[in-house]
């Protein structure tokens, strides 16, 4: 299970793009919404970024900065999945704690369980009975039904809708506004392509698109 904020916690958000924003925005409307949660600021190994703030908080410096900032927890927020699992990686191999980061108008199930790190946007339902990984990204307004297993640092991308007891392995992109169909599994660092239905089991490292979705090339 990962870190629930449910104590005072002080949250670095690593990274400082459009995803890192998004999570510090989520952070920010659970303390609005009564979670003790202070966002520290956001680390970036972009040096010419430093220095400057985003949506009223610093950018402290770099990844290499961690140890000197005062923290209780961090949320890996960068969008590539693999970029993502590296950093993640390493700092859970450091002894950071990494949080989750839930937006209060998402409507998660009780019995679900939440991997650390997971990042869960404005909109997502996730049903009973589904199990989400590690480092894991439920984007804007998509769905997870009954029972779904979504492996470590995957990313569910906006509006897509998954049937029921569907399993998605880890690091697996499943782009904007795909379907898939009951009982359907995602492979392994494959990538589904926005819009397309998935009607039948997708390989590990492959791209998919279409409706049906087709394999178009090996990763």
């Amino acid at each position: 299970m990962g870190v629930i904020i449910k104590t005072p916690m002080r949250v670095l958000v690593i990274g400082a793009g459009g995803h890192a924003q998004v999570v510090a925005d989520i952070l920010l409307r659970m303390r609005d919404a009564g979670a003790d949660v202070t966002v520290v600021g956001f680390l970036d190994d972009d040096p010419a970024l430093s220095g400057g703030d985003i949506l009223d908080l610093p950018i402290l410096g770099s990844t290499s900065d961690l140890l000197a900032i005062s923290h209780d927890a961090v949320v890996v927020a960068i969008g590539n999945n693999s970029t993502r699992k590296q950093i993640f990686e390493r700092f859970r191999k450091a002894g950071e704690s990494p949080a989750i980061a839930e937006h209060p108008r998402a409507v998660v199930a009780p019995d679900v369980r939440l991997g650390e790190g997971t990042m869960i946007c404005a909109g997502v339902v996730v049903n009973t009975g589904s199990v989400i990984g590690a480092d894991v990204i439920l984007n804007t307004g998509c769905t997870v039904d009954h029972h779904n297993r979504i492996g470590d640092h995957a990313h569910i991308a906006p509006g897509v809708h998954m049937g029921g007891e569907v399993e998605v392995g880890e690091g697996a992109l499943v782009g904007i506004g795909a379907t898939v169909m009951p009982r359907k599994r995602i492979g392994a660092w494959s990538v589904v392509g926005a819009g397309t239905l998935v009607t039948r089991d997708v390989p590990d490292g492959v791209v998919v698109v279409g409706a049906p979705a087709r394999v178009v090339r090996e990763l």
